[in-house]
């Protein structure tokens, strides 16, 4: 018997409280920072950064790069259940409040207070849009693959893992479990390779993800680059699309990259003055996702895809702050 799909996506990622700044960058350089990257730290040197930075108009909000696509696909039209860990303090029930606030149920059970502190990322945005983050990933690290709810995951038509979970052995196992009920469910299962210093860390182990699980990639130019070890945009794809069937590659303001059995496709990105990146890729998956979940071709979900993340560089904060719905029969005629 097949079982009902009320999900669109079933999410898996670090559940992070994002605490968003803007800075000049004289702050990231001060701060011995490589700009435009992410440096895992404690929450002492977070409190240092902030101390720093000396900002009284902080904005928090449930982040996290699984999380940001999973709140696209909601205000795309679409659905899903998200899975990460937090712990039972302060910033763990905003985190859950925030997440449902969005319209995403987050399940997996709250650590109790006194494990760990919920994980928290300082993201310091700077004049030219870049962003360079600060995080402490703290409870999320203990993400076990017994605390995932395939049952959800049967419910849902697809699959989305960041990642970002590569850097624990408990998140890497419960994303590998998450590849492996896929298969088993015939459900197709989609990755995002999140930052080049992934790419850099675990290139080998990602190339063998993608082989064994991966129906969908998802990267930036940077890290398709890295990835193949190929710095002409067109082989790369091509590269990179000898190891799986579908592969969304962003290219900042030029759009991104279709790449469908081989073949590579270019897709023009939407003209906006660019604000804050933090973001954007995580937005680009979640239109992405919406559209190949809801009838869309893979060109039309790319084009969804490149409205949703120039919509969100065009603002300060990592998502939109409402529903998309309204804007596809404009952007996709």
């Amino acid at each position: 018997m097949t079982t009902e799909k009320k999900y669109d996506v079933f999410g898996v990622g670090n559940a992070i409280v994002d605490i968003l700044a803007q800075v000049d960058d004289s702050i990231v350089t001060d701060l011995g920072l490589n700009k435009g990257g992410m440096a895992l730290m404690s929450t002492e040197q977070q409190g240092d950064v902030l101390t720093k930075i000396k900002d009284p108009s902080l904005t928090f909000a449930s982040g996290g790069s699984a999380a940001n696509t999973m709140v696209a696909i909601k205000q795309s039209g679409g659905t899903g259940v998200y899975a990460g860990k937090v712990s039972e303090d302060s910033n763990g029930q905003f985190y859950k409040k925030d997440m449902e606030a969005a319209g995403i149920p987050f399940y997996v059970p709250m650590a109790a207070e006194g494990q760990d502190t919920t994980g928290s990322c300082v993201v310091l945005t700077t004049p030219d849009a870049e962003r360079t983050m600060c995080t402490h990933l703290g409870i999320s690290t203990t993400l076990k693959k017994s605390e995932l709810d395939f049952d959800l995951l049967a419910q849902s038509k697809s699959a989305y893992v960041e990642g970002y979970l590569w850097d624990a052995e408990d998140p890497r196992d419960a994303s590998i479990a998450t590849f492996e009920e896929c298969k088993k469910l015939g459900i197709p299962a989609s990755f995002s390779f999140s930052d080049p210093f992934l790419v850099d860390r675990y290139g080998d182990q990602f190339k063998d993800i993608v082989k064994d699980y991966c129906d969908i990639i998802f990267c930036n130019a940077d890290e398709a680059r890295m990835f193949m070890d190929v710095q002409d945009m067109d082989a790369c794809a091509e590269k990179l699309g000898a190891l799986c069937d579908l592969v969304f590659i962003t290219d900042g303001g030029n759009g991104c990259y279709v790449v469908e059995k081989g073949k590579s496709k270019q897709v023009p990105g939407f003209k906006v003055k660019a604000v804050d990146t933090v973001g954007a890729g995580d937005s680009f998956a979640g239109g992405v996702l919406y559209g190949i979940t809801n009838g869309l071709s893979n060109e039309q979900a790319a084009k969804w895809g490149n409205y949703f993340a120039a919509q969100v560089v065009a603002k300060f904060g990592p998502r939109l702050d409402e529903s998309q719905e309204s804007k596809k029969a404009e952007i996709l005629g």
